[in-house]
């Protein structure tokens, strides 16, 4: 597993955690997509939006990879940070952005009361040729795995 964080001690807890790569590095300032040589079976966002990204948030999954992501969308500034409207989405951005490459499993988006009150938007989706294809090779193992 990878870990990236521009801040060193969001990295700190993970230091000598077995299977966890713990990357310091600012993905908003560096020049080019540092993991472009590399793939991954998933990928998590959670409270945290940079758009130039998602290119390569969609392009950095393996076939069947899972991509989550939860941020803060437009309204939350009724709640607190973040309030810039360049730090929150618009209505249904994610479903927009990844919808048309990826397979969504999930979205939804609306108010949450827990841990405080808070606008987000969430999507899971998996990098397939597309869901029909999924649904079709999947059929085709079930029937050969019933032939005598």
């Amino acid at each position: 597993m990878l870990a990236c964080d521009r801040d060193p001690l969001a990295l700190v807890s993970l230091a000598g955690v077995p299977g966890v790569e713990s990357v310091q590095i600012d993905l908003e300032n560096d020049a080019s997509w540092p993991f472009s040589d590399r793939q991954f079976e998933a990928i998590v966002v959670v409270n945290y939006l940079h758009r130039p990204l998602f290119p390569h948030l969609a392009r950095g999954l393996t076939r069947g990879g899972v991509l989550i992501y939860e941020t803060f969308v437009l309204g939350n500034e009724c709640y607190g940070k973040p309030s810039n409207p360049a730090f929150l989405l618009a209505r249904d951005e994610l479903l927009s952005e990844f919808g048309g490459e990826l397979v969504v499993a999930g979205f939804e988006q609306g108010r949450l009361n827990r841990p405080k009150p808070a606008l987000v938007q969430r999507l899971c989706a998996v990098r397939g040729e597309s869901l029909e294809n999924d649904i079709e090779s999947a059929q085709g193992r079930e029937e050969a795995s019933s032939r005598p």
